[in-house]
């Protein structure tokens, strides 16, 4: 009789038999993209392969989105589609938090964990798909958990500074799902950010739910970082991240006084000039019934102060029309607002119930198709700012970083463009030697209503 690495030995198929591949289909906004990809760096961590498809893989992991009514009805369909096409699927994610209403669903989901959740996906995947006990196989070593598998492009990658919020606003459920802000220590988000950069990543997107808030809940507490201490405060972070030499954008920023310590490192180049704030409302009736900060007129005098520090700065935001009480006036006070914040880049929602948010039991819900007149009425505000700001580019001189390279040419995105969410520069001259995460000198020719020309300097 043989021992089981005699067994190996004689039979090398059996023994380098492969791994159980485990598929993910990830959905929501970044923070759960990050959910993500640390669940399936801790899964191959333990040995099991990847999928990217349903075909050949023993499981599928569902990590859904449960803010939006809409974003339920999609992730019970991801689901659905997961079980008709692989059969065998694990459900995580915000909407987790609702397995009854999953289960009604989808009786057949082998499992259902809430957000934040790896451990438990890790169990259940365990379960479900143990792995095989192979002693020579075992000799093999396994990836390291901090080789973090990435869900985006090598050339960024978002960088999860803290989860859950204190805000109590009531459209929102995200402190019901995800709980109140817990902040990681600043020296194991470098230390993450330094191995990033280090695989490759040239430009990180730093995310939270609040990242103005970054730390309160620690009391800011220092950590050390290659051998000094950095406080959890968001300006600290910011610069040590400005130390790594890639491009550091900052997203879901809420206009707190101390957001103006920013502005240095930006004009000093340390941090993109690039702010993404919620201002969610123009209007201070509205952002009260919401239980938003309401002193917009000090907003104003923030932003102009600002720019008047940051010349290049660009402002990204989102809002909401329609909101329960919304009247005529409050929706042209937005307007208003907006034409004179002259923010860069925005989007926009027309408000729709969640279930457990306090917005539900408001009186004087706004008619859907009042909602959907606002909406337009809005995007095209917003659409004309955007065209005008675009155009004050042309002829200037900027560096880009390349997100993608054809035959037609490459695509690229300034420091005021976020991956996904904003636009693009397309260059279509002396691109065949560009590749993804190179940055380079452009001047711009043209511009649209979003995008921009421009050919290499």
């Amino acid at each position: 009789m043989t021992n089981s690495y005699d067994d190996a030995r004689a039979n090398p198929a059996r023994a380098l038999a492969p791994a159980p591949k485990i598929g993910m289909v990830s959905l929501g906004c970044p923070k759960a993209l990050v959910d993500s990809e640390q669940i399936l760096t801790r899964l191959r961590a333990e040995g099991y392969a990847l999928s990217n498809a349903y075909d050949g893989a023993a499981a599928v992991v569902v990590n859904t989105c449960g803010f939006l009514d809409s974003a339920k009805a999609e992730s019970l369909a991801a689901i659905g589609e997961a079980i008709a096409q692989n059969g065998r699927v694990i459900v995580t994610g915000c909407m987790g938090k609702d397995a009854d209403a999953i289960r009604a669903a989808h009786p057949k989901v082998l499992a259902i964990t809430g957000p934040q959740g790896a451990d438990a996906v890790l169990d259940a995947v365990k379960t479900a798909i143990p792995l095989a006990a192979e002693p020579f196989v075992d000799l093999v070593p396994q990836p390291r958990q901090s080789d973090r598998v990435q869900l985006t492009p090598q050339h960024y990658a978002y960088l999860k500074i803290s989860e859950g919020c204190n805000h109590a606003c009531r459209f929102c459920i995200i402190p019901d799902l995800r709980g109140k802000l817990v902040s990681r220590p600043a020296a194991a988000v470098l230390r993450e950010a330094q191995m990033l950069v280090e695989s490759g990543v040239k430009e990180l997107l730093v995310i939270s739910q609040d990242t103005s808030a970054y730390g309160v809940d620690i009391g800011h507490a220092s950590s050390t970082w290659r051998g000094r201490e950095c406080r959890a405060h968001i300006t600290d972070l910011a610069a040590a991240l400005g130390e790594l030499g890639v491009w550091v954008r900052l997203h879901y920023v809420y206009p707190y006084p101390h957001v103006r310590e920013l502005m240095p490192l930006m004009a000093e180049g340390k941090i993109l000039p690039y702010l993404d704030i919620p201002f969610q409302h123009g209007s201070p009736k509205v952002l009260k019934a919401m239980r938003r900060p309401a002193n917009q007129e000090k907003t104003l005098e923030q932003i102009a102060s600002w720019r008047a520090q940051v010349p290049e700065l660009t402002l990204r935001s989102t809002f909401i029309v329609g909101f329960p009480g919304e009247s005529a006036q409050d929706f042209e006070d937005l307007l208003d607002w907006l034409k004179t914040a002259q923010l860069d880049r925005v989007g926009c929602f027309k408000y729709e119930n969640v279930a457990g948010a306090a917005a539900n039991d408001l009186p004087d819900h706004v008619p859907e198709e009042l909602k959907q007149e606002r909406f337009d009425r809005f995007m095209a505000a917003a659409q004309e700012i955007s065209e005008q700001r675009l155009a004050q580019r042309v002829g200037t001189r900027a560096r880009v970083i390349i997100d993608s390279v054809d035959d037609e040419g490459a695509v690229a995105r300034g420091p005021w463009d976020a991956p996904q969410i904003d636009g693009n520069v397309f260059i279509d001259d002396d691109f065949k030697t560009l590749r993804p995460g190179d940055i380079i000198e452009v001047e711009i020719d043209e511009a649209s209503e979003y995008d921009l020309w421009a050919r290499r300097r």
